[in-house]
């Protein structure tokens, strides 16, 4: 079944990866750098290890001159083959600022297999003073030390993608197009198992053409490799006492075959953007229009409320995931989601007046439950740093209930979770420079010209050169939408008062505690506890059944807690809570839409063979409608999932490496369920209802 959006693919297992094990010695200039232990080579010259940078990898990649004439629209791109300390990267930016012209962009692409940790990382970039606000922004975001794409936005130009694993396999799962490559790395004979053939054949299937080349080494494999992959390479002086180089770039283009089994998520052919029109200003809306205006484009929200008036509206929501015991793509995605949005929020609100990263606990309240997560523990060797299982006592003490209210059970915590004002992180996202708010409610669409007409139900028209739809449950309703399964789900959520002086009975929350449903720690002096799933119920009255509901779900995970509420007075009546209901949307399959919108009747066409033979798969590119994006179907995870969908939307639509590999990216495109319905020979409507 070559389209299965649930497959394993070839991924690398989700995992903690192994750091970088060093020792700290005294180059020529007397300054500390470090040496790795692991194999017994230099990060960089001893000698003046700037210097071999600028010379091996910026003069030889003739970044000057390119970046002075780069007058694309999308960003010029960087692939590096080890990471290292980020030398080699933060010399490209520095070299980007000094001479790329003000409308450029930049963006690095670096692998890494055993990461520095962050103090490691500040040490080793702390003897270039004149680094050092570049320094700041990359260890401010470094990434935790687990597999996968991790995107930092390390200025409104400069984008890094890091992919952490083994450098070929990385490679092999990139989507984006290379202009010049650092090939770097320990040397070949101290690291072997990195200059293979493999690797120079990812650099090619990953090049744009004429990308260029360098590298500080001229062993011979190395250049037999290079030839083999289609590069021509010449010799060049090389630095200090390496008396020779190389220098080169790729002259006869791979045959990739990454898309050989899934031609319909081939990317459609890049348009020229200046204007996006995005429907929809909740969280899929905003953040797609934040993550547009980042990159230059003027971009139109339309709502036909207000920011956050529906479903992303709520005072506070759980920044959180549930993941699957065993690893399947759809977890994957959700936890590059919420490690993405963890950085983001970091770089976007560091004063943490938006969201606070306090934890989440999700507790295991049932046996089943308990083995399901010791199964997921048993499968993901993922830092404790990211999740991490915990006994009821350290539970307890880390929720901040201790005593009498401490927990009956333990759980998963997630320590850099937590919670976020979702309509206030909605309202900052729409004044961002370069976005207009409007509203207005958008009927219908229409092809025109190179882009799109945008009819309003007043009866105005409005033409954007590309759309994004991004209005949750409502996104379905515009013909080129039809074919795309939403369900709608109501939620409800209770806001309790507290009174003053509360603390001095009983102790806050310090966590927010996930089970049935959520609570995170009061703000303001309210509690919002809740929230409710009614699939296929579209009302947002104030149930008082509902307020009972959620009551009965915050007494089952916190029974202690709420005895105590009790007995400090507080009447938990559902009468006298306050709180508010929304409809959110979700896909059959519960992972969201994020992509190129298929022309559905083409496809049906071109992959009709799928229905009588799985295996025979036709070669035609799938049709997508030109300049026409959703971001939907994000459920109750919206703060973990679209913030990195609005990224992978923002990234194909402006011809730019994706933040995700491409079996998540193909995942999350919303074509998944044509091809699903071909294939297993139903209706869309009934693929995967009610599966988790």
């Amino acid at each position: 079944m070559p389209s299965s959006s649930d497959r394993r693919a070839d991924l690398p297992p989700l995992a903690a990866l192994e750091p970088a094990h060093l020792d700290w010695r005294r180059d020529d200039a007397d300054l500390e750098a470090p040496h790795s232990s692991r194999f017994d080579d230099v990060y960089f010259s001893r000698q003046d290890g700037r210097a071999e940078t600028e010379h091996v990898f910026i003069a030889a990649n003739d970044l000057p001159r390119r970046f002075a004439a780069w007058q694309a629209s999308r960003p010029f791109v960087i692939g590096e083959t080890g990471f290292g300390t980020g030398l080699n990267m933060l010399c490209a930016w520095a070299c980007f600022e000094a001479c790329a012209p003000a409308g450029a962009r930049l963006h690095l692409v670096s692998t890494e297999k055993y990461p520095l940790t962050g103090e490691d990382l500040a040490r080793a970039l702390a003897v270039w003073p004149d680094f050092a606000a570049y320094a700041r922004r990359l260890v401010e975001q470094w990434p935790q030390a687990v597999t996968g794409v991790h995107r930092l936005a390390l200025d409104a130009r400069v984008t890094l993608d890091l992919h952490l694993g083994d450098t070929a396999e990385c490679l092999r799962h990139l989507d984006g197009g290379v202009d010049a490559w650092f090939l770097d790395g320990f040397a070949p004979a101290k690291n072997p198992e990195m200059w293979h053939q493999g690797l120079f054949d990812a650099m090619a299937a990953t090049s744009r053409p004429g990308a260029t080349f360098a590298t500080f080494t001229c062993a011979g494999a190395v250049k037999r490799g290079l030839a083999a992959a289609g590069f021509t390479w010449r010799k060049m002086p090389g630095f200090g006492r390496k008396r020779e180089m190389l220098g080169g770039q790729l002259e006869t283009s791979a045959e990739n075959d990454s898309r050989r089994a899934t031609p319909w998520f081939i990317p459609p052919p890049a348009r020229p953007a200046r204007h996006v029109a995005v429907i929809g200003a909740g969280l899929a809306g905003t953040t797609v229009a934040q993550a547009l205006a980042r990159r230059g484009l003027d971009v139109t929200l339309l709502d036909r409320e207000a920011p956050a008036a529906g479903g992303s509206g709520n005072r506070q929501g759980a920044l959180y995931v549930k993941l699957a015991a065993d690893t399947n793509l759809q977890s994957r995605a959700y936890l590059a989601g919420l490690l993405y949005t963890q950085r983001w929020l970091t770089a976007l609100d560091p004063e943490r007046t938006l969201w606070q990263d306090c934890g989440v606990l999700q507790l295991a309240t049932s046996d089943r439950e308990a083995r399901r997560q010791a199964r997921f523990l048993a499968n993901h060797p993922l830092p404790a740093s990211v999740v991490e299982g915990l006994d009821a006592a350290t539970a307890s003490q880390r929720a901040g209930l201790p005593g009498a209210m401490a927990l009956d059970c333990g759980g998963l915590d997630y320590p850099d979770a937590g919670w976020v004002r979702p309509r206030a992180l909605c309202e900052r996202l729409a004044a961002t420079p370069g976005v207009r708010f409007r509203q207005a409610e958008v009927g219908r669409l229409e092809p025109y010209t190179t882009g799109w007409r945008l009819w309003l139900t007043n009866g105005e028209a409005l033409v954007a050169d590309q759309v994004v739809v991004a209005n949750a449950q409502a996104a379905n309703r515009f013909a080129q939408t039809a074919e795309l399964p939403l369900q709608p789900i109501r939620g409800q959520v209770s806001e309790l008062a507290l009174p003053e002086g509360l603390a001095e009975l009983i102790p806050e929350l310090q966590r927010v505690v996930c089970a049935g449903g959520y609570v995170p720690p009061a703000w303001h002096g309210v509690l919002t506890f809740g929230a409710t799933f009614s699939p296929n119920d579209t009302t947002t009255d104030i149930r008082e059944a509902d307020h009972a509901a959620n009551l009965a779900e915050l007494e089952r995970a916190l029974p202690a807690y709420v005895r105590a509420l009790r007995e400090a007075g507080l009447t938990l009546d559902p009468g006298r809570l306050g709180g508010r209901a929304a409809v959110r949307a979700a896909s059959p399959d519960k992972s969201p839409y994020a992509g190129p919108v298929p022309d559905a009747e083409r496809w049906r066409h071109d992959y009709a063979l799928l229905a009588k033979d799985a295996r025979r798969v036709p070669s035609t590119p799938g049709t997508h409608h030109p300049g026409l994006w959703i971001s939907a179907a994000h459920g109750s995870r919206g703060l973990a999932s679209a913030p990195l969908c609005a990224e992978v939307i923002a990234s194909r639509l402006c011809d730019e490496p994706l933040p995700v590999e491409r079996e998540l990216a193909d995942h999350l495109h919303p074509g998944r369920r044509l091809i699903a319905e071909l294939v297993r020979r139903t209706s869309p409507a009934l693929i995967g209802v009610g599966k988790a």
